[in-house]
């Protein structure tokens, strides 16, 4: 049977992005403009999450996905990366009964068997308890780089048996979340412009948003703003 083939959501001027992606940036900035240690930049940025997913439920966003810890992370101070391992660890328990509450369902992208066993249990039963909700998917990026997605979707396929060459449908099917529709608007917080390894394959088609303000101080006002931008734009797809 031939695989569906998913595209960009049918959005036109003045309607709402399907799929909201957001590249966290400026935690650690945040923190040190306050003299305060990067770790509570981090923090901070866990209270702007909360913010920014119950806006973006409010404001009738289907997916929302958040790159939360990228593949080159791993490179960041021990320290610094034992401490957003134990706020990936509270902040995903807690969670879990708010989504269910909210009808809301969480799902991870990633190399995920990378991660500490603790925390692939603790995904493992977040996905589970919320896979029938169907209100906001609310898509984590953890371990992720867009690279190594696409290396691995390659390297599944070949291992596979699958028949080459591949065309974009029977290739998509290997990404780590084949089912999820591709960003159709991508927001970058603290000034940065550029996609620094993140849905690399998916953004081919997507629009961005940049702002100066750091992660911690986004909020619904922010998302809002990112949203009427969206709406004025006229989405062609490689057409005149």
């Amino acid at each position: 049977m031939k695989e569906p083939e998913i595209k960009p959501s049918e959005t036109s001027a003045g309607k709402l992005p399907s799929h909201v992606a957001i590249i966290m940036d400026g935690n650690g900035r945040w923190a040190k403009r306050r003299g305060l240690p990067r770790i509570m930049g981090h923090h901070a940025g866990v209270r702007a999450v909360e913010r920014t997913v119950r806006a973006a439920r409010d404001m009738g966003i289907k997916t929302l996905s958040l790159y939360a810890f990228s593949s080159e992370n791993w490179k960041r101070p021990e320290s610094e990366v034992s401490g957003l391992m134990r706020l990936f660890r509270m902040y995903i328990r807690s969670r879990v009964e708010l989504l269910l509450k909210e009808k809301a369902r969480i799902r991870f992208a990633g190399r995920l068997d990378d991660l500490p066993v603790d925390i692939r249990e603790i995904i493992r039963e977040a996905e589970e308890k919320t896979e029938s909700q169907e209100g906001l998917q609310l898509v984590i990026c953890l371990n992720y780089g867009g690279r190594r997605e696409i290396l691995d979707a390659v390297n599944k396929a070949s291992s596979s048996g699958e028949i080459f060459p591949l065309d974009e449908n029977s290739f998509r099917k290997y990404l780590y979340l084949p089912d999820v529709p591709d960003p159709d608007l991508i927001i970058r917080t603290s000034g940065e412009m550029r996609l620094s390894n993140f849905w690399l394959w998916e953004s081919a088609y997507s629009e961005f948003f940049f702002t100066e303000k750091l992660w911690p101080d986004f909020g619904p006002d922010d998302l809002e703003a990112a949203l009427k931008t969206y709406g004025r734009r006229e989405r062609r797809y490689g057409s005149v």
